[in-house]
C-alpha cells in the first residue's frame, strides 16, 4: 500500500528540486510501481503542472517531457518513423494499454529498471536526458549514475541518420523480459544495448557485428526464476546476431 503525507503539485522546477532534497520525499511518475508495494512517502512531488506531458519534434531532435506517457511515445508518428517502430515494438508487450496510459518516460527511465524495455531501447540511440539542475547529461552516462535528487525533466534523442532494430524474448507475452536488445547503426557505428540480464541495460559500440558471441561475451550476466546467466548470454547473441541482419536487409 502506498501512503502519501504531504502532496504537492509543483509550480517550477526549482521548487521540486528543493523538496526532493529530502531522502522522504519522492517525484511521482505514474506511481505504478510505488502502487505495488508498502511503501511510506512523506512527501510526494508531482510534476503535472509543469507542462512535461509532451512530444517536441523539430528537425534536430525529439524531446519527450518527462510525464510523457509510455502510450504516447507508443502512438508518436513521427518518433515510430524515425526508429523503424523499434519505439513502438519496445513498450507494446508492457502490461496492458491502460498501464501504458498512466506510466511515464520519466519514471522508465529515472527509474533505470533492470526489466526496463524503455531504457534499453533508447541507450542504443543518440539520447540524452534533461536534468535540474545538472543540465544536459547522455543516457549512457546516466544508466551508470547512482540515484539523486535532480529533476529529470526529458528525455532527448538526436536525429541522425540511424537504423534501429528491438527485440525480447519473454515467457509470457505480458511478462517482464527474460533478455532484451536493440542494434542501432548510427555514425558508422553499431550500438548494442543489452537489458533484463537481470541487471539494467547497458550499451557498448563496435565497429563490426560479425562476431555476435564477442558482442554478447562484453556484457555481464546473471540469473534468476526467469533465465540462467548462460541462457541469457546465448539468447543475447542470438538476438543480435538477428537484429543485425534486420539491419543490413533494409
Amino acid at each position: 500500500m502506498l501512503t502519501i503525507k504531504n502532496y504537492v503539485k509543483v509550480e517550477s522546477l526549482e521548487q521540486a528540486y528543493e523538496l526532493n532534497q529530502k531522502r522522504s520525499a519522492k517525484v511521482l511518475g505514474g506511481t505504478l510501481w510505488l502502487k505495488m508495494g508498502d511503501r511510506n512517502v512523506q512527501t510526494a512531488i508531482d510534476l503535472s503542472n509543469l507542462g512535461l506531458d509532451k512530444i517536441e519534434e523539430t528537425d534536430e531532435e525529439f524531446k519527450i517531457g518527462a510525464m510523457t506517457t509510455l502510450r504516447q511515445i507508443e502512438k508518436h508518428e513521427g518518433l515510430n518513423a524515425y526508429t523503424n517502430g523499434a519505439v513502438k515494438e519496445c513498450v507494446r508487450h508492457i502490461v496492458g494499454t491502460q498501464f501504458r496510459n498512466c506510466a511515464t518516460v520519466g519514471g522508465s527511465i529515472f527509474g533505470r529498471f533492470g526489466f526496463s524495455d524503455v531504457l534499453t531501447c533508447f541507450l542504443a540511440m543518440d539520447a540524452y536526458v534533461e536534468l535540474y539542475p545538472t543540465g544536459i547529461v547522455s543516457l549512457e552516462e546516466f544508466a551508470k549514475m547512482p540515484y539523486g535528487n535532480e529533476i529529470l525533466v526529458s528525455l532527448i534523442v538526436k536525429k541522425k541518420p540511424m537504423q534501429i532494430a528491438y527485440e525480447t524474448i519473454r515467457r509470457e507475452a505480458t511478462d517482464f523480459p527474460v533478455i532484451a536488445v536493440a542494434v542501432a547503426k548510427w555514425d558508422e557505428t553499431y550500438h548494442v544495448s543489452v537489458g533484463a540480464r537481470p541487471a539494467k541495460a547497458a550499451v557498448i559500440a563496435m565497429d563490426s557485428l560479425e562476431d555476435v558471441k564477442e558482442a554478447a561475451g562484453r556484457f555481464t550476466y546473471g540469473s534468476n526464476l526467469r533465465g540462467s546467466a548462460e541462457y541469457r548470454q546465448h539468447v543475447a547473441g542470438v538476438l543480435i546476431k538477428r537484429l543485425h541482419q534486420r539491419l543490413e536487409e533494409k
